[in-house]
């Protein structure tokens, strides 16, 4: 099962506070304005800011 619709729509970065949207691959959430992955890992995406890998 992957990241619904529903909750892609109300995640935002929480850096910046930014749109996230899914990456090509669809294993992370990217933060275009900050060039920031937030990895999925089991079907959870890992929002915090120390563990985001910069693009």
């Amino acid at each position: 099962m992957a990241v619904s619709e529903e909750l892609l729509e109300i995640l935002v970065c929480p850096k910046c506070k930014g749109e996230i949207h899914l990456n090509i691959k669809k294993d992370g959430l990217v933060c275009d304005a900050c060039a920031l992955l937030y990895e999925i890992k089991d079907d959870i995406p890992i929002m915090l800011i120390d563990e985001a890998k910069p693009l």
